[in-house]
């Protein structure tokens, strides 16, 4: 029976892309917890660490999270609405489908419900169309699905809290460097790579943005960036390998300078506020994912170089 599913996703795309459409809606729920209760749970796995070592860190004020007592993690407990408390019951939790029936409001006080969870929802399920639309059935669609959700997660939790979890950016990382030694390229897609290529992708992607972290500390004695995005761009060297690497900084970094410029012009965004680099980051990476051997075969088309 899965030979027989396997051939037809194979021989019929647009079905295919329409199931993983589906099948990203629930996985995009499941991203909002992710990104919701991921931050929490680092920041009380923080605390126990400090008041072991540091009893005054214990009389620090903790943010608004559940009892030390109480399991707290992505499965327990049970989802609730954020104001009343009232249990969220199956059928409120379809994704997209249940915000449009209660009309972005809780069943039980009518409080709104951010319209951000019926989004991811629907961005993952988008993504994850694209994704298969792109590269079809088979291996590489799969690391492109598992990079694409992970990628999710990490904007929500930096848009959030400007972090991005080692928990989340290291095993992205090693599963590259891991897909390219048992997966290998596959011919036609952009990953995974070679192990050679993987390998100097994750290195000169950590490397770099060091590189660049300390000489901007050392000439305005201010940080420009986090670790978290050295670790990220490592693990999108991991994946791509280093050759679309410059097309993915270059990419973001003319995001971020467009939505930052926009934001100050706008709104009048005070220019010493820190913006999170990782979505840019994270965009990039995806694009370059999909299109960047396109986009750098036709540059290279165009200025007579050979690749």
């Amino acid at each position: 029976m899965l030979n027989d599913l396997a051939a037809l996703y194979a021989g019929n795309g647009s079905l295919f892309a329409g199931s993983m459409f589906v099948i990203g809606l629930v996985i995009g729920s499941f991203l909002n917890v992710v990104i919701w209760r991921l931050p929490i749970m680092l920041d009380r796995e923080w605390r126990l660490q400090a008041a072991e070592f540091l009893p005054q860190a214990a009389a620090v004020p903790a943010s608004a999270v559940p009892p030390p007592a109480a399991p707290f993690n992505l499965v327990t407990p049970r989802s609730a609405c954020p104001t009343c408390r009232a249990p969220i019951k199956a059928w409120q939790n379809i994704p997209l489908v249940s915000w449009l029936l209660l009309r972005g409001r809780c069943a039980a006080c009518q409080t709104r419900i951010s319209i951000r969870y019926p989004l991811v929802e629907l961005a993952t399920a988008l993504m994850s169309a694209a994704v298969a639309w792109h590269f079809g059935f088979g291996a590489a669609c799969a690391c492109a699905l598992g990079v694409s959700w992970t990628l999710i997660a990490l904007t929500g939790i930096d848009i959030d809290h400007q972090l991005l979890p080692d928990g989340i950016t290291l095993p992205l990382m090693w599963a590259g460097l891991l897909a390219s030694v048992l997966i290998g390229p596959i011919p036609g897609s952009a990953l995974p790579v070679s192990p050679h290529e993987a390998l100097i992708g994750a290195a000169a992607g950590y490397l770099s943005l060091w590189l660049v972290f300390h000489a901007f500390r050392l000439i305005t004695g201010k940080e420009g960036m986090g670790y978290g995005d050295f670790k990220l761009y490592a693990a999108l060297g991991a994946w791509l390998g280093w050759k679309l690497l410059p097309l993915v900084i270059l990419l973001s970094a003319a995001a971020g300078a467009a939505l930052g410029i926009l934001m100050i012009a706008l709104r009048g965004r005070d220019r010493s506020l820190p913006i999170p680099f990782g979505p840019y980051l994270a965009a990039a990476g995806w694009l370059a994912m999909l299109y960047g051997n396109s986009l750098l075969d036709e540059y290279l088309r165009v200025s007579g170089l050979s690749r």
